[in-house]
């Protein structure tokens, strides 16, 4: 086995499956960052095998895994994008396209010898979508394609690789197109109402079985029909669920006709997700008996069984393999490459609370046990986004604080996703506004509430959005509601960021109305007009090469501290890792800035 990893593997990403389910990959990393591809091999025992010689990739690559072992991988940087296929003997470059944006998707079923093995697609600003055929022999990619417009999805309509059903984006509405891939051109694939959003999102093409969703209903929803069957498209009741957002994970082969074909849908709601198991027939969802925590949105269905992603606050994310009989009852289970703790350790659990909030309950993940409120140390954490949510799986940050004797309230406030639309939309237009409002009512809370104990306040800990969250919070509470503060990759205010961050970081700042003024007491919710106000102990972290959050906006906040009269090394700490991105935290030699975060964290005076 290439030992490109030597540590054991705590974090996997991007999961994908190979058409015939023989093989998945992933990006994989140990303790200290530093993401490798590791490929799986899933005929018989699932076994890994990490590929290339050293754990150099971005998060951003993405990956293909074949039905022979290899793995077509798609590297970027900015508008270059380089294809390259790994094996256990290393690696061969492919081609390298030049795009704002690319993408893969694998062709169906195992592809004959020099036959292509995927499809790239990329997108311009003009805007247009563009397909090209990828080989995996060294030839160059083949275009086949170029539509108007911005397509995105991708379902296979066929087993060939002809027909491929894409979502074309146009004046706000998504419509399902066909992209036939032999003659490069694109028709329109149904069109439930004039107005309506449609999407395809699962399709068999052995029985014509589709699951789509669309607002033509009146609001989101899940609906099947049969491919050019004479009954309308169905919207079942038990595929609405409210605030649960319902997805397709993988639908089994080898049903006899589409209404007895079986599906499993992933719900999530909050910081949890559950596995259920649907078919038209029943007319019911019914949950799988797997335990519970975090499952991938992704998976394969194969006689095997059903291979998914999972992972739990502590058990670090492996890959399930679920056996499902014929009801939802009659299930077998397993999990195959979730890492041990270290000798002498044990991983911490965390479960979610629910807290009163100012404007209804605020739910969080919570570590230190029922006694998490009185642990003598306890850090505020803030996740980024804003459109994000800390979850109920395994997160090596968080272990890391729990492991130095540390209890983590980490909540998901308004913005967060997960929770409805009116949830995760009440800070549109208000960024640091209602948000900040729930967590300067957490700190009140739990200040009064620990300060009755003789425990000292809260530390607050905030990545991204979230460090800029934290930050306000620091300028703005009351004198006694936390201890002190880490930030890592802030950002000054959404103006200052619209005006200098990444294009697709502009294009959410515009899309969520960060720019927006927020008018109350509390003023401008920018950093580098508070940098006065910011009294606690502070610990900023930004690395260098950020290309999300410009460095620029904590060097100014630094200036600034300076400017009132802070004094670097007693009052703040800066720190800019060489090198760093803006997953710092994920990167190589991560494992250093948990340690720092966690002594810094840690500390009383």
């Amino acid at each position: 086995m290439n030992t490109a990893l030597r540590t054991a593997v705590v974090r996997r990403v991007s999961f994908a499956f190979a058409a015939d389910g023989s093989y998945g990959a992933c990006l994989a990393a140990g303790p200290d960052g530093g993401w490798g591809v590791e490929r799986w091999r899933l005929t018989g025992e699932p076994t890994a095998v990490v590929l290339g010689d050293a754990p150099a990739e971005g998060l951003r690559s993405q990956l293909v895994p074949l039905p022979d072992g290899r793995v077509l991988l798609l590297r970027h940087e900015g508008e270059r994008h380089d294809l390259a296929l790994l094996d256990e003997s290393g690696e061969r470059p492919l081609a390298t396209l030049h795009q704002p944006g690319l993408r893969l998707l694998a062709l169906p079923g195992r592809p004959a010898p020099g036959a292509p093995v995927a499809v790239a697609l990329g997108t311009d600003t003009s805007p247009a979508t563009r397909a090209w055929l990828v080989h995996a022999d060294g030839r160059p990619p083949t275009q086949v394609a170029e539509l108007a417009g911005l397509h995105g999805g991708g379902t296979w309509l066929d087993r060939t690789g002809r027909l491929l059903a894409l979502e074309r984006v146009h004046a706000g509405q998504v419509r399902t197109v066909v992209l036939d891939l032999r003659l490069g051109s694109a028709t329109w694939m149904f069109d439930l109402a004039p107005d309506s959003n449609d999407r395809l999102v699962l399709f068999d093409p052995d029985t014509r079985f589709l699951l789509l969703r669309s607002d033509a209903p009146g609001e989101d929803r899940l609906g099947w029909g049969v491919l050019g069957g004479p009954e309308p498209v169905r919207f079942p009741d038990c595929l609405h669920q409210g605030g649960r957002f319902l997805r397709p994970v993988a639908l089994e082969p080898g049903a006899a006709e589409a209404a007895a074909t079986r599906v499993v849908l992933l719900g999530e709601h909050g910081a949890g997700s559950a596995l259920s198991l649907w078919r038209p027939t029943a007319g019911r969802l019914t949950a799988l008996a797997a335990p519970p925590g975090r499952f991938g949105a992704v998976g394969h269905w194969s006689a095997a069984g059903l291979r998914v992603p999972y992972s739990a606050p502590d058990r670090p994310t492996g890959l399930a393999t679920l056996t499902v009989g014929q009801s939802a009852t009659d299930l077998a289970w397993r999990l195959d490459g979730s890492a041990p703790p270290p000798p002498g350790t044990a991983w911490h659990g965390a479960r979610a609370v629910q807290l009163a909030g100012p404007a209804g309950p605020i739910e969080a993940v919570a570590y230190g046990g029922e006694d998490w409120l009185t642990s003598p140390r306890l850090v505020l954490a803030l996740h980024g986004g804003p459109a994000d949510a800390w979850r109920l799986e395994f997160d090596p940050l968080l272990q890391r604080f729990a492991a130095e004797g540390l209890a983590v309230l980490a909540p998901n406030q308004r913005g967060s996703v997960g929770y409805g639309t009116r949830h995760a939309l009440a800070i549109r237009g208000a960024w640091g506004g209602p948000d900040l409002a729930d967590v300067l009512a957490l700190l009140a809370r739990i200040a009064d509430r620990r300060g009755a104990l003789g425990l000292p306040p809260p530390a607050l800990f905030g990545v991204s959005y979230g460090a800029f969250l934290a930050l306000l919070a620091t300028a703005l509470a009351p004198p006694g509601l936390l201890g002190r503060c880490a930030a890592v990759a802030p950002f000054l205010s959404g103006a200052r960021l619209l005006a200098d961050g990444a294009p697709a970081v502009r294009a959410l700042v515009g899309r969520l109305g960060g720019a927006v003024p927020v008018t109350d007491p509390y003023g401008p919710r920018d950093l580098a007009v508070l940098a006065g106000r910011l009294a606690a102990p502070l610990l900023l972290l930004h690395g260098d090469q950020d290309r999300i959050v410009p460095v620029a906006h904590s060097r100014t906040l630094r200036q600034e501290l300076l400017r009132h009269g802070r004094t670097e090394g007693t009052d703040f700490h800066y720190l800019e890792p060489a090198g760093a991105g803006h997953e710092l935290l994920a990167e190589p030699g991560s494992a250093v800035l948990h340690e720092l975060l966690a002594g810094f964290l840690r500390a009383t005076a």
